[in-house]
């Protein structure tokens, strides 16, 4: 007989680097093992934790608290997703209950409240804590600690200790939320079979539509929702009860996850190119826990060849992930997802309510859905049997997380595909240059031309120094060869699309007589103008403010505004095209769940002419009436003060040129830019990306950056600039003392400020490790987890970025 586990490890989503232990009490021993949810106390309050793993001893430790309760009945994390977990932990230098809690949706953690519940108002003394009685008055006599603090303005801990000790208040530890709970079907199901015809005949005699009832459930293995059986088959209720009071059938409660793309589908072409079937026999052939690139120009028909490539591995009862770059981009691969599984597929993403990713998720770890689809974090999704990863466009820099961890997805696919023996295919038309230095490592797989034979759009680079502009254009950058070609496409009842990336109407107000632009008070970053509503935003942190209309520093007029966004370019073409029917997509267009997908579907049935919008439209969409593709500025993102910048803009330029021409009209993409001579530009008028990874692999050559190199962006932040600055200083010193006292070779550059110096009322400033061992940056990380090197100031945080994507 095995011993009982008598302790366990519990990783909780906080910054403590490991696992708590408790005791496992007798009552729960069969409940509490590796992957399953437990709610244990941790100081005055209960939370929600992941067991990582158990102890199992003939004796009861002393001094461990006991887990208080193990809700679920199965794991919610696989012994895989935990061994992965680890391996984030130790690779991005974070905990690994922290590594959990990006991995496992946010609805299904937890923690428990502080109730404050009024007992005797008279006890209370003045000032505080008389404003906190007169609240709890105010609310009926009770309120969550949370809801005081946010109410005062103020921490309150210290004056709810005293109301307790005076007798004015009770305190009450309210037990953590578990997250959204599974919904419930009703289900008709059959319990004695009839055999033969004759029964039938004996049994149901006249009654003929409970026959009919009883026989569709005949022919779907013996049940069937309800709902179905009444909503969609025609049967009503009193029919089903008949059958159950015969005792031929009863109805059952079963629990019904949510879907919110139930029923979206749309069906894939029948038949694959020479150059698919190829590509498919090829993913066929690699070993488990391989991996490749599926090189393809655009409109090569990659998704296609993802989905054959999974089918025969679904079918056999294996699973699949398949991931996207945009949330927006979810519904359409989802539907041509659905096209070849059906309802096999399930999908996580933070787009969708915490209830739909809890449920999604129990699906995926009940075994109901063996296809994931979703965006950067459906990397965790828990799928039974692995059998191959996909990551589409993996080139797309949103693969990476911006919080802690800041894991990127790719990279954490090459991991668990690994670990698990699946095939990992990576998909561009783009490739990064991490992946493309790769070649030696992984298969290359091409896809050279269109499915529809149609050859690639010519591309023209617009000299905006030279070629004329249109009157009366304002901020726009509109050219009369561009206004010519939008012009004659909508003549010709042709669509367009106009990229311009940058959201808002202009980029910042300025004052016409001293020169200072409207400033985000707490971003060292100027405040984007937008419309509808007019008012001033930052696009870090959030803040807004009314346009302003005089300067706050001279007093001056501030109706100068500089650059343009898409409100302002969608303004200017309803003066210019006012016939002309527009939609735009940016982040402030698509902020509801279905709304980029209604306006894509706007753009497929013809009702729309120009579409105009930030990088999302140059990913993934294909409409074959698209014959003009505009780059409005193609020098945005080209002098930004990082070492992708130049990369950055090719992918784009050419995956957004990859959207014309389609269809058997053909297509032009006109791109306007200041520098029509720089190799990213000339490269994606080429659509050349192999001369583009030549000489960009050279220019990172020296100064070295990735891929050459492995690279940690340190940013050390403060709410005073100098202890940002001091801290960011001493930090250095430490990892350049230890370089010397090693003979590492991890070099240090830095530190400074970063390029935006503060964000949320926090300064920035930041260093970079460097070295060409990346096992050796590693190791170095974790040693100053725990050596830390700067003063204890509870104001000064310390965040590491391995493998950064940018360093803003």
């Amino acid at each position: 007989m095995s011993s009982i586990p008598a302790t366990c490890q519990v990783a909780l989503p906080l910054p403590t680097e490991e696992p708590y232990s408790y005791k496992v009490p007798v009552a729960l021993a069969d409940r509490v093992f590796p992957g399953v949810r437990v709610v244990v106390p941790v100081r005055n309050r209960t939370m929600v934790g992941i067991v990582v793993a158990l102890d199992q001893t003939d004796r009861d430790p002393a001094g461990l608290k006991s887990v208080l309760l193990a809700p679920d009945d199965e794991a919610m994390v696989p012994s895989a997703l935990i061994e992965l977990a680890g391996w984030i932990s130790r690779y991005y230098v974070v905990p690994i209950g922290q590594a959990l809690k990006g991995m496992i949706p946010g609805a299904l953690w937890g923690t428990s409240r502080l109730g404050v519940r009024q007992l005797n108002e008279k006890n209370a003394a003045g000032g505080v804590s008389r404003d906190v009685m007169n609240m709890l008055m105010r609310s009926g006599g009770f309120r969550t600690d949370v809801q005081i603090r946010k109410k005062m303005g103020r921490p309150i801990w210290d004056v709810l200790q005293r109301l307790q000790r005076s007798g004015a208040v009770s305190l009450e530890t309210l037990p953590p939320d578990l997250g959204p709970r599974a919904g419930t079907m009703q289900v008709l199901k059959l319990v004695k079979a009839l055999p033969s015809l004759m029964e039938r005949d004996e049994v149901f005699k006249r009654a003929k539509r409970q026959r009919e009832l009883y026989e569709a459930l005949d022919s779907s293995d013996g049940e069937m929702s309800l709902h179905v059986a009444v909503h969609e088959m025609g049967f009503s209720h009193a029919l089903a009860k008949g059958l159950v009071e015969r005792g031929l059938a009863v109805i059952e409660e079963r629990e019904k996850l949510k879907d919110p793309f139930e029923g979206v589908s749309v069906a894939p072409p029948k038949n694959l190119s020479p150059e698919q079937r190829s590509a498919v026999e090829q993913i066929s052939l690699l070993k488990d826990g391989a991996a490749a690139l599926l090189f393809g120009v655009t409109g090569s028909g990659k998704t296609l060849v993802y989905l054959e490539a999974m089918r025969e591995l679904v079918e056999n009862g294996a699973g699949a992930i398949v991931l996207v770059p945009e949330i927006a981009l979810t519904p359409q691969t989802i539907a041509r997802v659905r096209g070849v599984f059906s309802d096999a597929v399930a999908v996580l993403h933070s787009g969708l309510s915490d209830a739909e990713r809890a449920d999604a998720w129990r699906a995926v770890v009940k075994g109901q859905k063996r296809v994931v689809v979703g965006a950067r974090s459906a990397v965790f999704a828990p799928v039974k049997n692995l059998a191959m990863l996909v990551v589409d466009e993996e080139h797309d820099g949103s693969y990476k997380q911006g919080q802690t961890p800041r894991y990127h997805a790719r990279d954490v696919a090459f991991k668990r595909a690994n670990a698990e023996g699946a095939k990992l295919i990576l998909g561009s038309a783009t490739p990064s240059l991490e992946t493309w230095s790769m070649r030696d490592r992984l298969a290359v797989i091409r896809l050279p031309k269109r499915v529809t034979e149609q050859e690639l759009p010519p591309v023209v680079l617009v000299d905006l120094r030279s070629q004329p502009t249109v009157r009366n254009a304002k901020a726009v950058q509109w050219t009369e060869q561009l206004d010519r070609a939008v012009e004659d496409r909508l003549d010709r009842k042709e669509q367009v699309l106009l990229l311009l990336n940058r959201r808002g109407f202009a980029h910042f107000v300025q004052c016409k007589d001293c020169g200072q632009a409207a400033e985000c008070p707490s971003c060292s970053i100027a405040l984007t103008v937008h419309r509808s509503p007019e008012r001033l935003r930052c696009h870090y942190c959030g803040f807004d403010s009314q346009l302003v209309n005089s300067c706050d520093g001279c007093g001056g007029e501030t109706q100068r505004w500089r650059g343009a966004g898409t409100q302002q370019l969608e303004t200017w073409l309803a003066e210019r095209f006012p016939d002309a029917r527009l939609a735009r997509l940016d982040a402030d267009t698509t902020s509801t769940k279905w709304s980029f997908q209604k306006t894509l579907d706007a753009v497929a049935a013809g009702s729309v002419d120009i579409l105009l919008g930030t990088q999302m439209i140059s990913k993934g969409l294909d409409f074959p009436n698209v014959t003009l593709v505009g780059v409005i500025d193609a020098d945005l993102g080209l002098h930004l003060p990082d070492f992708r910048a130049a990369e950055r803009t090719f992918q784009l330029v050419a995956q957004v040129a990859g959207r014309a021409g389609r269809g058997p009209k053909g297509g032009e993409v006109l791109v306007q830019t200041r520098m029509p001579g720089h190799y990213a530009l000339q490269a994606a008028a080429g659509h050349d990306f192999e001369m583009f990874a030549e000489r960009e692999l050279a220019e990172r050559e020296a100064p070295p950056y990735p891929p050459h190199r492995g690279l940690v962006n340190v940013t050390v932040s403060a709410l005073k600039e100098m202890d940002a600055a001091d801290g960011a200083s001493r930090l250095a010193d430490w990892f350049r003392a230890l370089a010397e006292k090693t003979n590492s070779a991890v070099e240090i550059v830095g530190p400074a400020p970063a390029p935006l110096v503060r964000i949320q009322d926090r300064w920035r400033w930041h260093f970079v490790l460097r070295a060409l061992d990346r096992a050796l940056l590693g190791r170095v990380l974790r040693l100053a987890k725990t050596h830390p090197s700067v003063p204890s100031m509870r104001s000064v945080r310390v965040s590491y970025d391995r493998d950064p994507v940018s360093l803003l």
